[in-house]
């Protein structure tokens, strides 16, 4: 699809966990769309959700936000004056604070109907409000996460080059892009289950989607050590030697301009930021900590390595807030202006 053509496709937002503060940042974000980032506004969105839960929110906040079933086809033209919601089979009933397992199926439904919405050309890119595992494990889900569940849904996708995906969390922020290697398994497990290969794979990955997605031609890589002071020549263990330093070797052979394995206190200051693109960190903590200290409201989730565009506000379900007026919706607004300038660009 050409590009002017996908930028008038709206995007799918799904509704997330119900007894979160998903919907409560999905409602601020209508109210806030006007003149927001460099285009003049946000761009149409619409919700993948259940319109009587989101009236009732809506109420329980005090917002004034008209909400109007829709088709997709239709949000487009509805935005400027309503919520558009393309509803689903599943009803959700959740109350702020309190999740449950019935509303497991209407949670995972949402996730594959915005999916399929792209699939199909009538939406351009996805925003995916904060779910809780715990909820859809209860009622069935069998995937480690939102971002897995999304993998299985792209593999063999229309007109992909890759017949399997892998995909890459990014923590993306004004002034950080932040990569983790591993991400959510203990600290303990770390070291045994880094590899080189898997370091090059996602290194790639990434550099892949700098270019098409970020048009960042030619991305500079900035590759953590594992251990303190990147191992100290050994002195403090050997993975920053034996498993990291070949696949920075590797992806210089191959081109990329990428650097380390680096100390990683040394690596967050201003002056070392501005010397690259994208840090690539060993495991969770060491990419998200920076990340989210640097500018913790601004910055968004990307998945990198599937066939269409995620984000995903990088922050949890806030039960304890959800419903009381207190929620930020500016790493939700971030993150649909984020699909908005990679659809763009791609």
């Amino acid at each position: 699809m050409s590009g002017s053509l996908q930028e008038k496709l709206p995007i799918a937002v799904s509704i997330g966990e119900p007894a979160g503060i998903g919907p409560d940042v999905i409602l601020l974000s209508w109210l806030a769309r006007g003149g927001l980032n460099r285009h003049g506004s946000l761009p149409p969105f619409y919700v993948v959700g259940d319109v009587d839960l989101l009236n009732t929110r809506a109420r329980l906040i005090g917002l004034d936000v008209p909400l109007v079933e829709s088709s997709v086809e239709d949000a487009t033209t509805l935005f400027a004056k309503a919520l558009p919601v393309v509803p689903l089979v599943s009803a959700l009933s959740a109350t702020p604070g309190n999740p449950g397992t019935a509303d497991g199926a209407g949670v995972i439904e949402a996730i594959t109907t915005a999916v399929d919405h792209i699939k199909h050309g009538k939406a351009r890119a996805m925003v995916t409000a904060p779910i809780n595992k715990k909820s859809l494990y209860n009622a069935g889900f069998n995937h480690p996460g939102h971002t897995e569940y999304l993998a299985e849904l792209a593999n063999n996708w229309p007109g992909s080059e890759r017949p399997a995906t892998r995909p890459v969390m990014m923590l993306a922020g004004p002034r950080l892009r932040a990569v983790p290697i591993t991400i959510h398994i203990p600290l303990a497990e770390v070291a045994a289950s880094l590899s080189t290969q898997d370091i090059i794979d996602i290194a790639k990955i990434t550099v892949h989607d700098m270019q098409t997605r970020f048009s960042i031609e030619n991305p500079r890589l900035a590759i953590s050590g594992l251990n303190p002071h990147a191992g100290e020549e050994g002195a403090m263990g050997h993975e920053d030697a034996s498993i990291i330093a070949p696949a920075i070797d590797a992806l210089r052979a191959a081109g990329i301009d990428a650097t380390g394995p680096l100390p990683a206190d040394t690596m967050f200051h201003t002056r070392a930021r501005a010397r690259y693109d994208v840090a690539i960190c060993m495991y969770h903590d060491q990419a998200l900590i920076p990340a989210k200290a640097l500018d913790f409201d601004n910055t968004v989730n990307v998945t990198l390595g599937l066939p269409f565009v995620r984000t995903s506000p990088d922050h949890g379900t806030a039960f304890d807030i959800a419903g009381s007026g207190k929620a930020d919706p500016a790493s939700m607004i971030a993150a649909i202006q984020m699909a908005d300038e990679m659809t763009r660009i791609c």
